[in-house]
């Protein structure tokens, strides 16, 4: 693997936070749970791709697990109660849906760094991601029948999407694992590669994707997302097209006139077939 040196953009308690040439890393540091959420963990994560989405010299983001045994295990058991997970408050949470709908909806593309054990939420959560690059000792598999949970959302109805509406079944009513190469091969992985390459390999992704034009992708995630999302994906959709259409000077020419309390001169902008 090579040498790299990632820089802390903000300390945190339960994970980390880096950032290396225009690429954030998140990573859920919590090993010896096998990298398994509190919400604390999910208060973090969001506060992460929060800022992610307000720098702008982060063009692309990682997000991992720490060590060489989980990416993420889904939620701690050890503070599920009645209603959701308990926070130091009390206060049960499924906070972590925030955070799957902060990720379909930062305008960057988010790889997942699948490292081990992508099980249950953890599962959900490679699945939200834009790509999954994993490594050859990941493991992919649903548990929320086994444990008394479920995601009827994204958790299957994207899985459906990509696996199939069998496969999606099989793999939430039978709660088995599959191996990085069986998630390949149905299309749940974009690349299986050792375990000592996987930083390198989702780095490279990373700045081959920074070379495209960044509202390009912008945009054409939105637009992937849109029909699944429903109205809000269509709004996301509809707000990207907005800023582009912000910066014409048909637009600007609108502004100007109010503001100079004159009607505006559309009539002098291009009525393209």
């Amino acid at each position: 693997m090579a040498q790299r040196e990632w820089k802390e953009i903000r300390k945190f308690e339960e994970i980390l936070f880096e950032e290396y040439h225009g690429i954030a890393k998140i990573t859920i540091n919590r090993p010896r749970y096998r990298n398994a959420f509190t919400p604390k963990t999910t208060l973090e994560l969001s506060q992460a791709f929060a800022l992610c989405r307000e720098m702008q010299n982060i063009r692309v983001v990682l997000l991992t697990g720490a060590g060489d045994k989980a990416f993420c295990s889904g939620g701690d058991m050890h503070v599920k109660g009645r209603g959701g997970y308990v926070d130091d408050e009390g206060v049960p949470r499924l906070s972590v849906l925030d955070v799957q709908m902060q990720i379909r909806r930062l305008p960057k593309p988010v790889i997942a760094m699948v490292n081990g054990y992508a099980i249950g939420g953890g599962h959900v959560l490679h699945l939200v991601c834009d790509l999954t690059i994993a490594s050859e000792n990941a493991i992919f598999g649903q548990t929320g029948p086994k444990v008394g949970s479920f995601d009827a959302g994204f958790g299957s109805s994207y899985l459906a999407r990509i696996v199939g509406q069998k496969k999606a079944r099989e793999i939430w009513f039978l709660c088995r694992q599959y191996s990085a190469k069986e998630a390949e091969e149905m299309g749940m992985v974009n690349k299986v590669v050792p375990f000592d390459q996987l930083e390198d390999e989702c780095v490279a992704w990373a700045e081959e994707m920074m070379e495209r034009s960044p509202i390009a992708l912008r945009m054409i995630k939105a637009g992937l997302n849109a029909e699944l999302d429903g109205q809000a994906g269509i709004q996301q959709l509809a707000g990207d097209a907005t800023m582009l259409y912000y910066f014409l000077d048909e637009a600007q020419e609108g502004g100007k006139a109010f503001l100079e309390k004159r009607k505006p001169d559309f009539e002098q902008y291009p009525k393209i077939p």
